[in-house]
């Protein structure tokens, strides 16, 4: 669960203004005219399926990918408009955590963890204090004399966490980090996130193919297709009232959507004249206790099996989710349906 942001938004950390970039070789737009800011403190998410584009907007932060047109500017800083001397000391302030960990198979834990501190030409008294000092943080300290091949996968993206956090960055990008993880092992390691974010003040911007890593930890969210941003917003409104149908497609990998066929065929086929229509119910709000199926069988005529239900939490506020299906006139069931919706519920008709 994300921690709650504050009522004042803070100040802008990350700002991506316009970007666009197009790869010569199969002539692809991987970004499409894309502008996000990322506020100071928060965890930010951008989700999209392979090839939306979005590993090119995370490298764009630090210009690991230079954008053919747009700004970027970071913690104050127009990185476009820095030398090269200007955009290496830019880049200590921004950490990076990758998929496949990268780590050095010759070199120990503390020596992976150390390197960007050895490039960075610190003396090694000062990378061994340093090294001390972050391996506790995620919880390897224990482990500095291993090498890669002698660890976990989980424990071997707890290096590459500490090694982006070795410059004492104030940016995390995380590049799709737990893809390559077990959903347990997962689970771990977006608890250590949201716990470093909080003891060293970070801004987390992360990349994913699921939803369900940003139901877990971030505060906003922007969905990408194509290139372009489609969808933005605070996590609870983007998954309680999905607009675009990629959104709506990835919230239902989390939440559920549509009634399986062995489920369908329990319920009990219509009467004549009578119409069978399936929906999923999102209740959120003042109204998302309210006696609504009770309420509308009765003031509408109508019968209304519960076929699921579920209670979730998300970003820290409750919500419910219902499959119904409802028998009676099609217009009764429109008029139910609207009233539904009247109350600041979500009504979503599933094909059968």
């Amino acid at each position: 669960m994300a921690d709650a942001m504050p009522d004042t938004p803070s100040p802008v950390a990350i700002s991506l203004d316009r970007l666009s970039k197009r790869f010569a070789r199969g002539n692809t737009l991987a970004l499409d005219d894309v502008s996000i800011s990322v506020r100071e403190g928060e965890v930010f998410g951008i989700v999209g399926r392979s090839g939306a584009g979005k590993s090119t907007l995370i490298r764009s932060v630090n210009l690991l990918e230079r954008p053919d047109s747009g700004g970027v500017t970071v913690l104050g800083q127009d990185l476009l408009a820095l030398d090269d001397a200007g955009l290496r000391a830019a880049r200590r302030g921004i950490g990076m955590v990758f998929q496949h960990f990268n780590l050095h198979s010759r070199r120990t834990v503390a020596e992976n963890v150390a390197f960007p501190l050895e490039v960075a030409g610190l003396p090694a008294a000062e990378r061994r204090a340093r090294v001390a000092e972050i391996l506790p943080l995620v919880g390897l300290e224990g482990k500095r004399d291993a090498y890669p091949a002698q660890l976990s996968g989980g424990q071997k993206q707890r290096v590459g966490i500490a090694r982006a956090l070795a410059s004492r960055p104030r940016i995390l990008l995380c590049d799709e980090a737990t893809s390559a993880l077990d959903p347990e092992t997962t689970r771990e390691i977006l608890a250590l996130i949201r716990d470093l974010r909080a003891r060293l003040d970070l801004t987390v911007l992360l990349i994913t193919h699921e939803m369900a890593v940003v139901k877990a930890i971030c505060d906003r969210v922007a969905v990408m297709e194509a290139g372009r941003v489609i969808e933005e917003g605070p996590v609870f409104s983007v998954f309680t009232r999905p607009e675009h149908p990629t959104t709506r497609s990835f919230v239902a990998e989390v939440i559920g959507h549509g009634v399986p066929a062995s489920t369908l065929s329990r319920l009990p086929l219509p009467r004549a004249g009578e119409k069978r229509r399936l929906a999923q119910v999102v209740f959120t709000g003042p109204n998302s206790t309210r006696a609504v199926v009770s309420e509308a069988s009765r003031d509408y005529g109508l019968d209304i099996n519960i076929v699921s239900g579920r209670v979730d939490d998300i970003a820290g506020e409750p919500f419910g989710v219902m499959a119904l299906a409802a028998y009676g006139p099609d217009p009764a069931i429109d008029a139910a349906f609207a009233w539904m919706r009247s109350l600041g519920l979500t009504v979503t008709e599933i094909a059968p």
